[in-house]
């Protein structure tokens, strides 16, 4: 499966080394150098990992993965790839939202197999919220066992609160989830909430779809 790749490291000649071997096996990678810049390109494109180093000018590691798991309404894996190895080290990475931890000295195929690990436990990961149950790999959806059909915005809206759950998405990001930079000119967020909510809420007794007034969206795990 190819993956697309996010490297934020700053040291530039392993990072051309990185991206020469992720380029051998298929794979496509963008870099950053700081931390700041990492964190946007994180938060503006739909990476399939995260390969990010501790040490970093301006914020450091820890403070990108803290700041991602906070505002990225998806769940992006992240990979941390540093030179501190005790385990005080490794317990923060965790901590701050890290999915795994490699120390450096490494091995290039190991990191390899990692990454792909790591995307491949992402992608076969069925969400559960409450009896609401989402597969990946198929994009199926069932409430209380029940199949939930859905457009294909509407599946997006759901993947992005089920991911963020308990957290409430705002109008801002879910339109980022749609649309990335580019929203339409008309309220069409709206329309897709409402057929979202025709879908998944009018056929039981109680809405899972909850709208926070002058916040955004969540869902509700006891619905």
């Amino acid at each position: 499966m190819p993956l697309n790749i996010l490297v934020v490291e700053d040291n530039r000649l392993l990072a051309h080394n990185l991206s020469d071997m992720f380029e051998r096996h298929g794979h496509a990678a963008d870099f950053a150098t700081s931390g700041e810049h990492g964190l946007q390109l994180a938060l503006e494109h739909p990476y399939d990992i995260l390969v990010l180093d501790l040490a970093l000018p301006g914020i450091d590691g820890l403070e990108v993965c803290r700041q991602l798991r906070a505002r990225l309404p998806r769940r992006m894996p992240v990979l941390m790839l540093t030179a501190r190895d005790t385990l005080q080290d490794k317990l923060q990475g965790f901590d701050s939202g890290a999915d795994d931890y490699l120390v450096k000295p490494f091995a290039m195929e190991e990191l390899l197999a990692r990454c792909q690990a790591l995307a491949q436990r992402h992608q076969d990961y069925a969400l559960e919220v409450g009896s609401l149950r989402i597969d990946r790999r198929t994009q199926s959806v069932t409430r209380a066992g029940r199949e939930v059909r859905l457009q294909p915005a509407g599946y997006q809206i759901l993947l992005a609160l089920a991911e963020a759950h308990p957290r409430v998405l705002t109008r801002s990001e879910l339109t980022q989830v749609l649309w990335r930079d580019e929203p339409p000119d008309s309220d069409a967020l709206r329309s897709h909430w409402y057929q979202l909510r025709q879908a998944l809420d009018k056929p039981f007794g109680q809405p899972m779809l909850v709208t926070v007034h002058g916040v955004g969206f969540r869902l509700d795990a006891g619905a």
